[in-house]
């Protein structure tokens, strides 16, 4: 049996229910509400696309041997002739933008993998109180004495005086004897362009970051900080 509708022609089947086009009806279901997980890998992709270009824009400044500090006068005072002075320029102004983005990228990603390693999966032969205890175990095992401006540390966020509780899957354990940090070095020159989920605290508090190892930053090694061994005094 059918009936039709004037208005709309719409055809009903008793056997067949009807569909609906909700966009030409004038409204759109929403989306589900993506995951802590989801939107720290969307992050994590988009700090990548910043770094690409930021790495265009240092391009710009070695091709024309200069820094970001390199004066643009010369020792008279006037324009040096020997440099694209606009384009320099440009790419400084660039650079100053694309590090305070990342920087936000960055905070923002960490907040949501805060989200994510806050709640561990349920283990049915642990109770809540033994969870607990695991999640909060572990202790530091480095200390950051110092970070270089616009380094690979500093655009991840970290910190001097930031304690290192957990570094990828290197915790305090994986370093024998303790004062050598030899694992650290071996883990980053094997993940040099790829990204490593570090577990800091920092005044108390704790805090996951992602580091991502590169060379060609513009100063020495891959991380751009100073990391010493700590023990609690």
């Amino acid at each position: 049996m059918y009936y039709v509708t004037r208005k709309s022609q719409t055809h009903f089947n008793d056997h067949h229910p009807p569909t609906y086009n909700h966009k030409r009806m004038g409204f759109i279901l929403p989306s589900p509400p993506a995951s802590p997980a989801t939107q720290a890998q969307a992050l994590i992709l988009k700090k990548s696309s910043i770094e690409t270009e930021i790495q265009s824009q240092i391009s710009i400044l070695q091709a024309n041997n200069i820094d970001m500090t390199t004066p643009l006068v010369d020792t008279e005072g006037f324009p040096r002739a020997d440099i694209n002075i606009y384009a320099v320029r440009r790419a400084r102004v660039r650079i100053i933008e694309l590090r305070n983005d990342l920087r936000d990228v960055m905070n923002e990603a960490g907040r949501f993998l805060e989200e994510v390693y806050a709640k561990p999966e349920p283990d049915s032969s642990m109770d809540n109180q033994e969870q607990g205890m695991q999640q909060d175990s572990l202790v530091p095992f480095a200390r950051v004495d110092g970070i270089s401006p616009g380094s690979p540390a500093a655009e991840a966020g970290m910190q001097r005086e930031d304690l290192i509780l957990k570094f990828g899957n290197l915790v305090k354990s994986s370093f024998e004897p303790p004062s050598s940090l030899t694992p650290l070095a071996t883990l980053v020159s094997q993940n040099e362009d790829k990204h490593i989920i570090i577990r800091i605290r920092r005044s108390g508090e704790q805090k996951y970051l992602t580091l991502t190892p590169r060379q060609g930053w513009g100063g020495r090694g891959m991380l751009g900080c100073h990391i010493v061994p700590y023990t609690a005094s």
